[in-house]
């Protein structure tokens, strides 16, 4: 059976970390005799600072709808097809906020900590990096929304995956960090009612609170942190270095769309973003998009067992000293992915099976 699995590049090294993933899922899918098809949008997307060198602001308002509008039109297809997730490199934040709003986006990471597990939602459907711009002379105005239905479905969603990643039911504390000072009493309202609807204890806190108790007691086990992304978007590097000890070069993370015609498709991205001034100098850090490529080959395409077979493939590759400038080393990104994929060579004589395959199309 064919799995078929899509991909969104951008600009920067969005090339360069596209080709890095489908190396490696080919690699998996060879392994595991699996096929394996890559569709590919056939727009490349903007990064901030290509869209800076387009002109300016009118011009790039207008370039940043467009991207906008094609990559949403791309994820719905996407679903629409039955695919079910997505890869996709590092865009301009503003064209990937206006997607995400509109089809209701969620960022869902586990993190491992010493005495447990953070699991980490970040809502990214509405708040304040949502919403669009309105320009006037020596002015932005920027309009954004919250509403009650989009915190039900955030809640709903972070409780449903707590129960999926601990599936003895057992939860030690659902916390949610929000500015709620700024909407009136409504957002406590909401959370309120929505603990009830759902018979859970869920305590919503400012975001310096959650720092607070972060830095002085560090997370129970298995907490569940449900998030403005004003907030997760500064603190999940930090989650990640804190708890999780792990760089955000090294980490891939996962988005979940929840509006109903999307029908819970799933987009991985890297942690890390475009990453602009290494473009074509063969020196980004591939790590993040090998474990992505590893995530969806045994999540989404019958690849059981890749995940952990790329982590001891990276474990080796480490251990050599075959790193990338970021982190120590003196390799290229193509040394690395090369030294990658031959740890992962199969024991015996015979070498991998050829039943597998990757194919690539445009959509």
């Amino acid at each position: 059976m064919k799995s078929v699995i899509g991909l969104a590049v951008g600009r920067g090294t969005g090339a360069e970390v596209a080709a890095v993933f489908e190396r490696v899922l080919a690699r998996l899918a060879q392994l595991h005799a699996v096929d394996i098809e890559v569709v590919r949008s056939p727009r490349t997307y903007h990064s901030y600072a290509s869209l800076r060198a387009e002109g300016g602001s009118d011009r790039v308002r207008e370039l940043t709808r467009e991207d906008a509008e094609h990559y949403e039109g791309f994820c719905r297809a996407q679903a629409d097809s039955g695919v079910p997730v997505i890869f996709r490199t590092a865009i301009n934040a503003q064209s990937l906020y206006l997607v995400r709003q509109r089809l209701q986006a969620v960022k869902v990471d586990l993190i491992a900590t010493g005495g447990g597990s953070l699991l980490l939602v970040r809502d990214e459907a509405q708040g304040f990096y949502t919403g669009e711009n309105q320009h006037s002379p020596g002015l932005v105005t920027r309009t954004m929304t919250f509403s009650r239905e989009i915190t039900e479905k955030v809640i709903s969603y972070a409780l449903r995956r707590a129960r999926q990643e601990w599936p003895d039911g057992e939860v030690g504390q659902v916390v949610m960090a929000y500015k709620f000072h700024l909407l009136d009493g409504a957002l406590d309202t909401w959370v309120a009612e929505s603990a009830g609807r759902h018979g859970v204890d869920i305590r919503l806190f400012q975001p310096d609170t959650v720092n607070r108790n972060l830095i002085e007691h560090g997370p129970s086990a298995r907490t569940v942190i449900v998030a403005g992304n004003e907030w997760a978007d500064i603190m999940h590097v930090v989650l990640l270095d804190r708890f999780g000890s792990e760089r955000q070069e090294n980490c891939c993370t996962e988005n979940v769309y929840l509006h109903p015609d999307l029908a819970g498709l799933v987009e991985y991205q890297t942690v890390h973003g475009s990453a602009d001034a290494l473009e074509g100098r063969d020196t980004v850090n591939p790590v993040a998009t090998v474990r992505a490529a590893a995530a969806i080959a045994e999540r989404h395409a019958g690849c059981t067992g890749a995940v952990r077979a790329v982590e001891q493939a990276l474990e080796s590759v480490v251990k050599r000293g075959v790193l990338t400038p970021d982190a120590g080393g003196r390799n290229s990104t193509t040394e690395v992915v090369e030294a990658l994929l031959d740890a992962l060579e199969p024991d015996g004589p015979d070498g991998p099976p050829a039943a597998g395959a990757t194919r690539v199309s445009g959509s």
